[in-house]
């Protein structure tokens, strides 16, 4: 009994190893990470970070391309995006933990409409509060926490809590 305490004593500290988790109204951290792009590609070499985003609604989905629930979260953040993406609108993956190859085989195999950020060492998904993958922090135009979900969102998810507050119809 007291090994299984220890056991669940390490396996909490290593799944909260990030910092606090974000909360509502919290301004989120940006940080300066590669784009999630082939070698041949336009963006090949360049850097994005939420502050590009600034003044339109970011749904921010932290994933990694090893990860089951985003493969399976992935359609119904493609489909978000193809519904509701343009000037005041996007989703914004930040791929972390995970090798830059595997990644875009997961956007080709996904066909990932929205852009992705690199995060290797996982430092940013750290600084966001992240415990694990996925999680979706939805970020107001002037780059506050919005919303939070740890785990996969769903197209329920969407359409009935996250589509709400980008429209202005919840309290």
């Amino acid at each position: 009994m007291a090994v299984l305490a220890v056991i669940a004593l390490l396996v909490f500290g290593v799944a909260t190893k990030g910092e606090a988790p974000l909360e509502l109204g919290d301004a989120v951290p940006v940080a300066e990470l590669e784009v999630l792009a082939a070698d041949d590609a336009p963006e090949a070499g360049e850097t994005a970070s939420l502050e590009d985003f600034r003044g339109q609604w970011v749904l921010l989905n932290i994933w990694a391309s090893w990860c089951g629930p985003c493969k399976d979260e992935s359609p119904d953040l493609v489909d978000f995006q193809e519904a509701n993406g343009g000037a005041d609108f996007t989703v914004l993956g930040v791929q972390t933990q995970d090798g830059t190859e595997e990644g875009l085989d997961f956007a080709e195999e996904f066909k990932l409409n929205y852009p992705s950020i690199r995060d290797g060492s996982g430092d940013y998904a750290d600084e966001l509060g992240a415990a694990g993958v996925p999680e979706t922090i939805l970020v107001d135009p002037d780059g506050n926490v919005a919303y939070y979900r740890p785990g996969p969102v769903t197209q329920e998810n969407l359409q009935l809590e996250i589509l709400p507050i980008i429209r202005g119809e919840s309290s």
